[in-house]
């Protein structure tokens, strides 16, 4: 290896981290979504036993690690996992592989396909070059928000919209029952009463009717923009509801035109920051051209969460 010089930022891009041993790299394996097949499954914990340290480990993101493997069995590692089609995860100032629940698949509490959109992200936005910094999607299939999505540039989070046929209501209350947001209540008349400012579009209230009189009159995605974690961690803010799913990576795309126009100049800077810098006005109005819509009116700002307490005097 004395006589090979080693690129590490590029090699870095492409899903292979340096370790601290002489010439070992930990290799990134994309797992858009967090799904994989066992085939395939099989197939890395033959190759983390061959090349590896015996064991893998799954990352934050749902992506699987090879450990230990050396600079010299890169090419056979890549072979014989059958990653020829860009499998390897990446790193850098690029669009990392998104991150998902299990979706309405067979999670009773899943709107929204979110697999899938986490395949379609992965498939024509995965790798995009931001110029800037990291930029990170994540997909919750329901407002419990498993995947944390308001902690990514862009996070997206399934929602319905319900609305009462008064003729098929029995006021039986179990609707109101079932609001934990205390959306729902029952009028004087026996009949549930709707507070649509409290309502969080989990559509609780659809599932429990036993009657079917609330319906889902809009099922999409709730957007929330400008979070990520780190050493100063923002919580993402909301900018769209009821984005439908077939409209998702057209509107992540619009996301990334306007962080790459803002950020020109800027170093190595999250959407976060540069919304906190430009304000949330700036990013509505450019997504309300092309998702008017779905474009909330006014958003407020990434909410900062400070992480250190004062220094007490003594």
């Amino acid at each position: 290896m004395a006589d090979v010089k080693i690129d590490l930022k590029n090699l870095k891009a492409g899903g292979f981290i340096k370790e601290r041993g002489k010439d070992l790299f930990t290799v990134r394996l994309r797992v858009p979504g967090g799904r994989m097949s066992v085939e395939r499954l099989s197939r890395i914990a033959r190759v983390a036993q061959k090349y590896g340290k015996g064991f893998v480990h799954l990352s934050v993101r749902q992506s699987i690690e090879l450990i230990n493997i050396n600079f010299a069995d890169f090419d056979a590692v890549v072979a014989e996992l059958g990653e020829d089609q860009q499998k390897v995860a990446s790193c850098g100032a690029r669009v990392r592989v998104p991150t998902a629940c299990g979706g309405c698949e067979y999670n009773p509490n899943g709107l929204v396909d979110t697999q899938q959109s986490a395949l379609e992200v992965d498939e024509k936005l995965f790798g995009t070059v931001t110029g800037h910094h990291k930029f990170k999607v994540g997909f919750a299939g329901c407002p419990f928000d498993c995947p944390k999505s308001a902690t990514n540039d862009v996070g997206l989070q399934g929602a319905v919209w319900p609305e009462l046929d008064a003729e098929e209501c029995i006021s039986c209350g179990l609707c109101a029952k079932s609001c934990t947001e205390g959306a729902l209540s029952m009028g004087e008349d026996g009949r549930p009463v709707f507070g649509a400012e409290k309502c969080i579009y989990c559509g609780d209230c659809i599932k429990v009717c036993p009657t079917g009189a609330w319906k889902t009159v809009k099922r999409g995605y709730s957007v929330r923009i400008g979070g990520k974690w780190g050493r100063r961690p923002l919580v993402g803010t909301l900018y769209a509801t009821f984005l439908p799913e077939d409209r998702v990576v057209d509107f992540i795309g619009s996301v990334l035109a306007w962080y790459v126009e803002k950020a020109e100049g800027a170093g190595r800077v999250r959407i976060g920051d540069i919304i906190l810098r430009e304000g949330s006005d700036s990013l509505l109005d450019h997504l309300r051209k092309d998702f008017p819509e779905y474009v909330l009116d006014r958003t407020i700002l990434p909410q900062i969460i400070d992480t250190q307490l004062p220094l007490q005097k003594q």
